[in-house]
């Protein structure tokens, strides 16, 4: 049996430019991984299957898929433990598809090396890739595309899901940043993120990154006068995020926005 915990993401900047041919759209993003996590455990069994939630998709096709191109028979049960709330934004059923074929791999007589583990994440997901690298990542091209940041750790994160928001599909929020002309001036908004991140050697210094292209949230505004020194929303929402330099002022923050929603105190992670 092995078991090791999934966890969440923060885009920390997520700029959005024009969709290619293939109809995704080119980003470039900011990856850090925080220690709210949900758990996987994994154990050889007669036939595949995925045991303590009804809603996984991304796990059953993550060891399928693994399975097909080891040749090998999907003969894994997972049960996973959630607390990452789901379409959140926070990345969980990525990171429990990228932790499902870590430990799978591990468990083969003959694993699939590092580019081919890569590419079965990329077609599963734009976001499982990251859960495979180990600390910041930049996120390129559709997302896949990454390339290690050196960034400030020392920071505590305030994470509120609002309790009154209906999170739109992923491809709806995509169709309304279109109908917007949201792309234009996508090539400056990414230089102004690559300076921002030259630039980052102090928390405080990510407050320089350029807000989130695709969604934003009047939480931000209050977690910023709660005494953040960055707040957004993360990915396509709707979970917004507050980064603060003192436990304390994260703890005041998030029991003052408790009555908002559901609320989680994290820091920075390296690695799953």
């Amino acid at each position: 049996m092995r078991r090791r915990p999934a966890p969440a993401k923060l885009n920390l900047a997520l700029v959005v430019g024009p969709p290619g041919a293939d109809g995704r759209h080119a980003l470039t993003t900011v990856l850090q991984r925080i220690d709210l996590c949900d758990r996987l455990e994994l154990r050889a069994a007669p036939a595949l299957a995925v045991r303590g939630f009804d809603g996984d998709t991304l796990v059953s096709a993550a060891l399928t898929s693994l399975a097909a191109a080891a040749g090998v028979e999907p003969r894994w049960a997972a049960t996973l433990e959630k607390r990452i709330p789901v379409a959140a934004g926070l990345g969980g059923g990525s990171s429990d598809a990228a932790t499902a074929l870590r430990l799978a791999n591990e468990a083969l007589d003959r694993p699939l090396g590092r580019e081919a583990l890569h590419r079965l994440a990329a077609a599963l997901g734009a976001d499982v890739p990251f859960f495979l690298e180990d600390g910041p990542q930049l996120g390129e091209g559709d997302g896949t595309q990454l390339s290690p940041l050196d960034l400030p750790q020392d920071y505590w994160v305030a994470v509120v899901l609002p309790a009154d928001v209906r999170k739109d599909s992923t491809g709806a929020v995509y169709r309304q940043f279109d109908q917007r002309s949201g792309a234009e001036g996508y090539e400056e908004r990414r230089r102004h993120l690559r300076a921002a991140l030259a630039e980052a050697r102090r928390p405080r210094d990510l407050a320089l990154l350029p807000p989130n292209d695709l969604a934003s949230s009047p939480l931000a505004a209050n977690l910023l006068e709660l005494g953040a020194f960055r707040a957004d929303v993360t990915g396509s929402g709707p979970a917004v995020y507050g980064l603060f330099l003192h436990e304390q002022e994260a703890r005041t923050a998030l029991r003052r926005l408790r009555p908002l929603g559901r609320t989680w105190l994290a820091v920075p992670a390296w690695y799953g």
